[in-house]
């Protein structure tokens, strides 16, 4: 009897435990019963734990089951964060597209935009400490003007959001790069004896971004394409602008005989 009892209590024990494993599995298998806040409350838990993978296939579970239910949009914004976190741009994207449309006047659109903002600027904090002194122009402008429009809406649209001084913060160093971008042109045609295109893209930089460290070398490019060009006048003009707003440029050297030695020997 003794063993029967035994063989008995060891069944329940194994059921247990599979009924366990069918509710917090890492398969994704929930128990039929779990409530709406059990599901979300795991899906959360499994974020905070840096489980990316697992939270998002609980938070679509936890829609599928109800689609205009009490977690829904918080839900569609934390799965959207999953998928930023796991590196999974586009389906970040999707998350928060829908989210945009299906929750227009929610009191999280701040964070949505800042979230946009992010997965386009594709980098985390920890990251840009490590990469403080990183050359951004070979970033994909294109992916720098999005993360750009996102943050400048946040910063508009909710100029009081928690969220708004690093978008700020973040907004200067994507205008820094798309200078950087735009400096690297004008320097590749300037190497190439395409002057007349490397002046055109170094007033475009003085034109759209002046208040960023790339103004001074595309000061320089002009000088250098203008006397190249056989254009004595405009480049001695540019070099008295130089002069003026850059008076300890490393550029003003050589201003005055630009001819005498590559300008590129001071560019990075």
């Amino acid at each position: 009897m003794k063993k029967l009892v035994l063989i008995l209590g060891t069944a329940v024990l194994l059921a247990a435990c599979a009924g366990k494993q069918s509710t917090i599995s890492r398969d994704g298998v929930l128990a039929q019963n779990w409530t709406d806040e059990q599901l979300y409350r795991e899906a959360r838990s499994e974020l905070d734990s840096g489980n990316y993978n697992r939270a998002a296939s609980l938070y679509e579970l936890l829609r599928a089951r109800q689609p205009e239910g009490r977690y829904t949009e918080q839900s569609l914004l934390e799965t959207a964060y999953a998928h930023y976190k796991n590196e999974e741009q586009a389906a970040a994207l999707q998350a928060l597209s829908r989210f945009e449309q299906t929750y227009p006047g929610s009191v999280d659109m701040d964070y949505a935009l800042y979230l946009s903002g992010l997965v386009w600027f594709n980098e985390d904090q920890s990251i840009l400490n490590r990469l403080a002194s990183q050359d951004w122009s070979d970033r994909d402008p294109e992916a720098n003007r999005r993360a750009y429009l996102m943050f400048e809406q946040l910063v508009k649209r909710y100029p009081q959001s928690k969220y708004a001084e690093d978008a700020r913060k973040r907004m200067a160093q994507l205008v820094d790069a798309l200078g950087g971008h735009e400096i690297a042109i004008a320097r590749y045609y300037a190497k190439r004896n395409a002057h007349i295109a490397a002046v055109n893209r170094a007033q475009r930089i003085i034109a759209q971004f002046q208040n960023t460290r790339h103004v001074e070398e595309a000061l320089a490019i002009m000088i250098h394409s203008y006397a190249k060009m056989g254009n004595a006048q405009l480049s001695e003009d540019t070099v008295r602008v130089l002069q003026a707003n850059f008076p300890n440029s490393p550029y003003l050297q050589k201003a005055w005989k630009p001819n005498d030695m590559p300008w590129w020997r001071y560019w990075k």
